[in-house]
Formats: structure tokens, C-alpha cells, sequence
């Protein structure tokens, strides 16, 4: 997608940007209405309502940087550019899928995107995304990884050793904390001594407490190409908390009615693809234009959706691929 080079003047990049958060967002809502059909097995995790976070960071980002993600990643993924009937395909379990439907929803990684993975541990991608940064020190050349997690991981202990190592040796790395405010069923705040559970401990590490409205594409960009670039330029690590919000339960299996109403009614209040939306209007892009855009996506989802349920179910030779160094198990016999 085109970069956004100044996200209050350049309407082009911002209607870009609004084009990718409604990929997200479109193909969100196919992989739910998949896993009702019980096309999608196992559960998922969606980011509906959480776009805006995973557009502007992967517009700020070169095609070399890294992506870090946890098992809420299917956003991440296609905002880095994998297209979308590969992944649509994983999450259904089949040949043609990212994964050749072997990885599925919570395990998407695509190195030639430069997303090095989705991780299903809570915070356990945080050191490996360090190890990604410390080669790309070592070997001097201009990489930054960026790793994604919740406000839940916070209170593990791989985000506070991640942070430290970070710190320490002054990696390119960039810390996003997606604060949805509930960790799977329970409310952050009741079980964090912080009100901010990652921008209140980034001090502790000599970082700068950095809080943005994950809701608003235009802010986390802003946000995101400051710090990527400190980190490129060799200024060391950030920790970036985006305020956000889901739209329904932790996985699919939940109906998030633990949420008091009236708090999920203000927040689809300040849904970000409705606001993005307002303000490309606002600020002069033609209507007809954004409605093309509508159907072009809503096209390739559904373009998408046939060819995901085309692929063939995945043989008994994947079983042993990619498990052995030398790609099966026949030396071991």
C-alpha cells in the first residue's frame, strides 16, 4: 500500500489507509461467518474493531522490518501485504492456506512479508522478537522489529525480560501493547496495580511512557513512524501503548457478555473505520470513490472466500514436514 509520507495533507495515503483497514475488517467478519458455518476449526481470534492499529503500524514499516504477533494476528499478517485467500485458506485448515493449512489461525507467519510468525504463549514471542532485533545490530543492517501483544501479557514475565534486554543493549525494536482493556475474561485494571499496564512500566526500563488512541489509523501512524525510525537510527526500543477495543469476545467461542452494555456501546461508538471514514469525507475525498473502494474489497473477500473452500484438504504427508532439520522423519528409521 502507498505510505503515508504526511498523514494531514496526502488524501491518496490516507485513502489507502482507509482501503486497508477495510480489508481487515471485511475479512474479519468472512472468517466469522466461516467458523459459524464450522468451516473454520479450532477457534480464532479476531481484531474487529482493532484495525486501525495494524494498518497505521504496517504503513510505517519497510518491507524488510519484522512483525511479531500473538494469535490475535490475522490483521497483522494482511496488513504486511500476504494476500488474502492464503491465509483465509490456513484458517480453514486447507493445502492452499499460508501454512498449507497445517499452522491455522493462531500460527500465520510469512518470512517473505516479514511477518515472522503469530504466537499462541502469552509474551512469548517478546524475547524472540529481540532476538530478531539483536541480529539485525549484529549484522548492521537497518531492520526493526515490532512486536505486537495484549494488555494481558503485561503481567507476564517475558514482557518485563524482553524490556530489560531491549534496553540494555539498545535494540531497533519497537514494543506495541494492544490495550482492549480485558484480558480474555477479566478486566485489566483488576488485576494490574497500573492504570496504564504498559505505558506505566515503560520509566522502569528508561523508556518513554507513550500512550496513543489505538482507534485513530492517522495517530498510531504518526506514533509509529516516530518510533521505527528512533529505532532504525539506532535511538534503541519504544513501548507504544494503543488504546483499542474488540468487538466481541476474546475467541470465537466467547459471546463477551461479561462487558458491562453500556461499555461496548461507547466504544462502537468510536468504531475506526467509521471515523476514518468521516474524516477522509471531511477532508475532501469523493464518496463515489470511497464506495468503490467498499465493493472492490467486499469483491475480494468473496473472491477469496471460493477460492480458500476450493483448496484440497491437506494429506498424511504434511504430517511429518517441516518437524525433522532434513524435512522428514526417514533418517530417524
Amino acid at each position: 500500500m502507498t505510505a503515508v509520507t504526511d498523514a494531514t495533507t496526502d488524501l491518496d495515503a490516507k485513502v489507502a489507509l482507509y482501503r486497508r483497514q477495510l480489508e481487515l475488517r471485511l475479512f474479519e467478519q468472512r472468517a466469522y461467518d466461516l467458523f459459524l458455518e464450522n468451516l473454520v476449526k479450532g477457534t480464532s481470534h479476531l481484531s474487529l474493531g482493532q484495525e486501525a492499529i495494524a494498518a497505521g503500524f504496517a504503513a510505517a514499516m519497510r518491507p524488510t522490518d519484522w512483525t511479531f504477533a500473538t494469535y490475535r494476528g490475522h490483521a497483522h499478517t494482511l496488513a504486511r501485504g500476504v494476500p488474502m485467500t492464503p491465509v483465509l485458506a490456513e484458517l480453514l485448515g486447507r493445502a492452499n492456506g499460508l501454512m498449507a493449512g497445517k499452522g491455522g489461525s493462531m500460527h500465520l507467519t510469512s518470512v517473505e512479508h516479514g511477518v515472522m510468525g503469530s504466537y499462541a504463549i502469552i509474551g512469548a514471542h517478546l524475547p524472540i522478537a529481540c532476538g530478531a532485533a539483536w541480529s539485525a545490530q549484529y549484522r548492521g543492517t537497518d531492520q526493526v522489529a515490532v512486536c505486537f501483544f495484549g494488555d494481558g501479557t503485561t503481567n507476564i514475565g517475558a514482557f518485563h525480560e524482553a524490556l530489560n534486554f531491549a534496553a540494555i543493549w539498545t535494540l531497533p525494536i519497537v514494543f506495541v501493547c494492544e490495550n482492549n482493556l480485558w484480558m480474555e475474561y477479566t478486566r485489566t485494571t483488576d488485576v494490574t496495580a497500573v492504570a496504564h499496564p504498559a505505558a506505566d512500566r515503560a520509566s522502569a526500563y528508561g523508556l518513554e511512557s507513550v500512550i496513543v488512541d489505538g482507534n485513530d489509523a492517522d495517530a498510531v501512524y504518526d506514533v509509529a513512524a516516530a518510533a521505527i525510525e528512533k529505532a532504525r537510527a539506532g535511538g534503541g526500543p519504544s513501548m507504544i501503548e494503543a488504546e483499542t477495543y474488540r468487538h466481541g469476545g476474546h475467541s470465537r467461542a466467547d459471546p463477551g457478555k461479561y462487558r458491562p452494555d453500556e461499555e461496548v456501546a461507547a466504544w462502537m461508538a468510536k468504531d475506526p473505520i467509521v471515523r476514518y471514514r468521516a474524516r477522509l469525507i471531511e477532508a475532501g475525498a469523493p464518496q463515489s470513490r470511497l464506495e468503490a473502494i467498499e465493493r472492490e474489497v467486499a469483491d475480494a473477500v468473496d473472491l477469496a472466500t471460493e477460492q480458500a473452500k476450493a483448496g484440497a484438504t491437506p494429506g498424511e504427508d504434511l504430517l511429518m514436514k517441516d518437524v525433522w532439520a532434513d524435512g522428514g522423519s526417514s533418517w530417524r528409521n
